[in-house]
């Protein structure tokens, strides 16, 4: 079903663009997605169609209709996978840079999930829906590492707690731009969505939820340092927010820092995974070598 909504401007927003007012009652989605409504003819003012550059008269009433979404399903398919471990319950995966987790608009097939469902033989977790089966986090589509997958309901929601609880070990190698002050600190501020830019995550005091990062400085690179970082919180873009937030954005990232050549999204790796296991009740931990374009950079960096 669709979704429908209707409401009367305010005088504070006469001779506001219509996209803009639609953003302040409709934050969650995106300038063009309000954008893309307006134009398909689902956003009526007075009862008649407007063009995305109607601009708010005194009284106006808006009524907006957001079609239900086109249901995306994830269909198995037959990609190499690199599996670090498996048992009945889980999986543990080494994700490729470049790799996304699960599909989503723009990314419809040859992720993660993809690779899984023919894998396991579309035995996973159902606890996400048939777009994310199994995936109890996830990291971004250029950070490559280790990525934990559960089979069962029962270790996911096990899985899931400990995540929730903080007894969940993520650690990451990264490498940042500048040299750090200080080798050890801890970065405890609040992360949620950009106002600015619904696609990017800041740090910010409102609509915003608790996020924790421990951070080491594994070696001086000169004008760029290799960086240990261990989540307590496990929140969207969390390392790099934090990162740039403090003046040290990680390397290639070019949402919250700069590209940089040769390089195809951000330097940074999910290297250590350790949890308690849903079954055994004992505490497992995996660590993953530094995957090739890592090193690259890094040799490079070294030799000045």
């Amino acid at each position: 079903m669709s979704d429908h909504y209707n409401f009367t401007v305010s005088e504070e927003n006469i001779g506001d663009r219509i996209d803009k007012v639609l953003s302040k009652q409709l934050p969650e989605m995106s300038r063009s997605s309000l954008q893309k409504l307006v134009n398909d003819g689902c956003v009526l003012v007075n009862g008649n169609i407007v063009s995305k550059n109607y601009k708010i008269k005194n009284s106006d009433t808006i009524s907006v209709e957001i079609p239900e979404a086109e249901e995306l399903k994830a269909e198995p398919q037959d990609i190499p996978i690199d599996i670090v471990y498996e048992d009945d319950s889980l999986l543990v995966v080494n994700k490729p840079q470049g790799m996304v987790v699960h599909p989503a608009a723009g990314n419809p097939d040859g992720t993660l999930v993809n690779a899984l469902l023919f894998h396991c033989k579309g035995r996973l977790s159902s606890i996400n829906g048939v777009i994310r089966p199994g995936i109890v986090h996830r990291i971004d589509k250029f950070t490559s590492g280790l990525l934990m997958v559960a089979k069962t309901d029962k270790a996911h929601n096990f899985l899931a707690q400990q995540i929730k609880d903080h007894n969940f070990t993520r650690e990451y190698n990264a490498i940042c731009i500048g040299r750090f002050k200080e080798p050890t600190g801890t970065v405890n501020e609040p992360i949620g969505r950009s106002k600015f830019d619904r696609k990017k995550m800041c740090v910010t005091y409102q609509n915003c939820k608790e996020a924790v990062t421990h951070y080491e400085v594994l070696e001086d690179l000169g004008q760029y340092s290799l960086v240990k970082f261990r989540l307590e919180t496990g929140r969207t873009h969390q390392i790099r927010v934090h990162s740039a937030f403090i003046g040290h954005p990680v390397l290639g990232d070019d949402v919250y820092g700069k590209a940089y050549k040769g390089l195809e999204g951000q330097c940074l790796h999910a290297k250590k995974l350790g949890f308690i296991h849903p079954e055994t009740k004992e505490y497992m931990e995996f660590d993953s070598e530094l995957p090739v374009y890592f090193v690259k950079v890094l040799e490079k960096l070294r030799k000045g």
